[in-house]
């Protein structure tokens, strides 16, 4: 005889974390046969919202360690997607900043995950449905912020 175990919590943070979770898979399922790894993905993107920075600050912005980073932006660096140069301030820091070729990359992965859930947004929500998908957007945004 199967276990029986509770159901899943109904409160409103389980709710929202299952949704937001299942999503998240579900876009990266729809991951371009030959586009980047999320690891990359967010480091360019992050580099595109806020500019050149050290290897440290993008450690904290993405909620990684600093030594996890070392290989993913050498790996990024030979590709030609970022460029690393010597802080102008702190000979001893590097500043990383987005290439040309690292943007048109980004770009084009988002790019493709923008189309697919716009087309998933417009076959399965109504007009109404999208505007509050949108204003919860934002209010996941708050969430996700660093205090």
């Amino acid at each position: 005889m199967a276990a029986m175990f509770p159901p899943p919590p109904l409160d409103s943070a389980a709710v929202v974390r299952r949704a937001v979770n299942r999503l998240g898979r579900r876009m990266r399922a729809e991951r371009l046969p030959d586009g980047l790894p999320s690891g990359k993905l967010a480091i360019l993107a992050l580099l595109n919202r806020s500019g050149p920075s050290s290897p440290g600050a993008m450690a904290g912005a993405l909620h990684v360690q600093p030594q996890s980073l070392t290989r993913t932006l050498a790996a990024l660096e030979q590709d030609g997607l970022v460029t690393r140069e010597r802080d102008a301030a702190d000979g001893r820091q590097y500043r990383i900043a987005l290439t040309e070729d690292g943007f048109q990359v980004m770009a084009r992965d988002v790019g493709h995950w923008d189309a697919w859930l716009r087309e998933r947004m417009a076959t399965q929500l109504n007009e109404t449905e999208r505007e509050v998908l949108r204003l919860a957007a934002g209010l996941l945004d708050r969430l996700a912020a660093d205090d």
